[in-house]
């Protein structure tokens, strides 16, 4: 099987609310907009919210979290806090060696930012 392409769907239950969060709080771009849909760029991947579908009342919660890498995580948390995105947890060295923050969107997702730093194991070539 070849995969050509991929991204995370979400179907809020208050669509114009997540878009806003994820427009305006995190300031991701859009790469596209359709009749009851937004994509937005994240990094090497997309993020879809779908207007149509939503989750029916009790529903299960994203069963995960979406990981987030970003150059300097202290701006990153200034940025947010600066646009009035509550941060669930301040970023911080973790034991395994990268900063992260965490942010939770407006259905409970996790939204964890990740700096990875230049001493990190991610940063090597491991290729020998």
């Amino acid at each position: 099987m070849e995969i050509l392409a991929s991204r995370v769907l979400f179907r809020p239950k208050d669509y114009a609310r997540s878009v806003a969060f994820y427009r305006d709080g995190l300031g991701l771009a859009i790469a596209r907009e359709y009749a009851g849909g937004t994509v937005f760029y994240a990094g090497q991947s997309l993020i879809e919210l779908a207007g149509h579908g939503a989750p029916a009342d009790g529903a299960p919660p994203f069963p995960g979290a979406l990981w987030l890498q970003v150059r300097d995580i202290a701006a990153a948390q200034e940025q947010l806090r600066e646009r009035g995105v509550p941060i669930a947890r301040d970023a911080r060295r973790e034991p395994w060696g990268l900063h992260e923050m965490h942010v939770t969107d407006p259905d409970g997702v996790t939204l964890i930012f990740v700096e990875v730093p230049e001493d990190h194991p991610l940063r090597r070539d491991s290729r020998g």
